[in-house]
């Protein structure tokens, strides 16, 4: 089973500072030795530096400069911090010791005199520091001055701290977790707060928000994240609900039509031409909602958000062929103009270039009138291509330019003037112009007419 968070956390920071504490405390035993050992090597120094002045070797005989220093108590007792001394000759053959030695020799190494280098050795049952220095005479060296200190005492000192550090280093390593576990779980109680909140939200009070933290940290930046992808989903909620709506009614309206004009013919028997009219009127009613659901299907397959194959297409040669084409099918005039005296190449979908031209070709046809002419213009703008379809139409109310892209939308005018259309032709714009990349604008005032660009991205 796994830990909890909270958990996670104070395991992980109780891991870190106990690593950094056992660094510590290894340090402070470190200092501590160094210290003790420092000590004790300079209190050797000064013994060593004190007594071979007093100390010499004639003709192999040892002479005192004053006999009572080396009949000192602590030359002869080994209880309170007692001071070893030995005499050898080059060789390390014993001369001469203090009283306190008793059987035991120190420790013979030549090497280290010369740098006057203390070490730590085993004097029968008790542990010492030695240092040893040569004992020259008339400029000749005639043997060896050894000195030694008891380290018992040090040792003792450096074992209690080690042992001290050690039981303690459990102690706080508890008392350490329990305290990163407290404040691990104070930390997460606004986490917790939003899991909760977050848990009752449901698609039934999707309006509801998660309350903002005071603090602009990153409990704050989670919570606005937080409230702000509800409030994505929420209007996406509502665009679908809103979609479901709109669809549903353009569809119900033909299919009425298509009801009542079936149920007028079954009624009683009519004339040939009132069954040819009823019928044209039941097929225009199949043809609006042959061209709804051709649309929808358009617009949901461009909502999977497929990626788009772009290749390398001439702009100026493509929307010639476009427009000659839609000005013969719909016997418009339709003047192409390129600002450019260049080639302009772009990669696009054409496909998706064409569905995006039909469509924006189409509403400048449908809310212009037959002898208006239209527009369609090319260029380059700092390097970047663009296209411009204007009309001379109605033109769009200022309040509407930001809905016109909305699946089903169209303005109470243009449907009280019989305008066809479904509502899904600038939808289906919008949606394949942001899988391309292209940014589409509109500009219009109401009864002059529109101009819509679309801004290609950099190639």
């Amino acid at each position: 089973m796994s830990s909890s968070y909270k958990e996670r956390i104070a395991s992980r920071l109780t891991l870190v500072t106990s690593l950094i504490i056992l660094v510590v405390f290894g340090v402070i035993y470190f200092v501590a030795n160094l210290t003790v050992i420092d000590t004790i090597d300079r209190e050797l120094g000064l013994e060593t530096d004190k007594h071979k002045g007093q100390i010499f070797l004639v003709n192999g005989e040892i002479r005192f400069l004053h006999m009572d220093e080396w009949e000192e108590m602590e030359h002869s007792q080994i209880q309170l911090n007692p001071i070893f001394i030995e005499i050898v000759d080059l060789n390390g053959k014993s001369m001469d010791r203090s009283p306190n030695l008793r059987e035991n020799h120190l420790s013979f190494s030549p090497e280290k005199s010369a740098k006057k280098e203390a070490w730590t050795l085993r004097l029968g049952a008790s542990e010492v520091r030695q240092m040893q220095i040569p004992l020259i005479t008339a400029g000749k060296q005639e043997g060896y001055l050894l000195v030694a200190k008891s380290f018992d005492d040090s040792r003792e000192l450096l074992n209690n701290l080690r042992n001290v550090l050690l039981i303690l280093y459990p102690g706080i390593l508890l008392s350490l977790f329990l305290t990163m576990r407290y404040l691990a779980g104070k930390s997460i109680e606004p986490i917790q707060q939003i899991i909760r909140k977050t848990n009752q939200i449901t698609q039934s009070n999707l309006n509801e928000r998660v309350p903002l933290a005071e603090a602009n940290d990153e409990i704050g930046q989670l919570t606005r994240s937080i409230n702000e992808l509800l409030e994505r989903l929420e209007a996406s909620l509502n665009r679908e609900k809103q979609f479901t709506s709109d669809a549903s009614h353009e569809l119900r309206t033909p299919l009425s039509v298509l009801r009542g004009t079936l149920e007028v013919l079954i009624r009683k028997p009519r004339t040939a031409e009132e069954y040819v009219e009823k019928i044209k009127t039941s097929l225009s009613s199949i043809d609006r909602m042959s061209a709804t659901i051709d649309q929808l299907l358009a617009l949901a397959r461009e909502e999977k958000g497929k990626n788009l194959v772009k290749e390398e297409l001439e702009l100026i040669t493509f929307l010639e062929e476009i427009v000659d084409e839609t000005a013969s099918e719909q016997n418009r005039k339709i003047t192409f103009q390129s600002q450019s005296g260049i080639p302009i190449y772009l990669k696009a979908n054409e496909k998706s270039l064409q569905l995006i031209l039909g469509n924006l070709l189409q509403n400048a046809i449908k809310y212009s009138k037959p002898e208006t002419e239209i527009f369609v213009k090319t260029g380059l703008n700092v390097g970047t291509p663009y296209i411009e379809i204007c009309d001379s139409g109605s033109g769009i109310s200022k309040e509407y330019l930001e809905k016109i892209f909305d699946p089903f939308f169209r303005e109470k005018e243009a449907v009280d003037q019989l305008v066809p259309g479904t509502g899904l032709g600038l939808a289906i714009v919008k949606k394949l112009a942001q899988e391309s990349g292209i940014k589409v604008s509109v500009s219009s005032e109401k009864g002059k007419g529109s101009t819509f660009r679309l801004d290609f991205p950099n190639s």
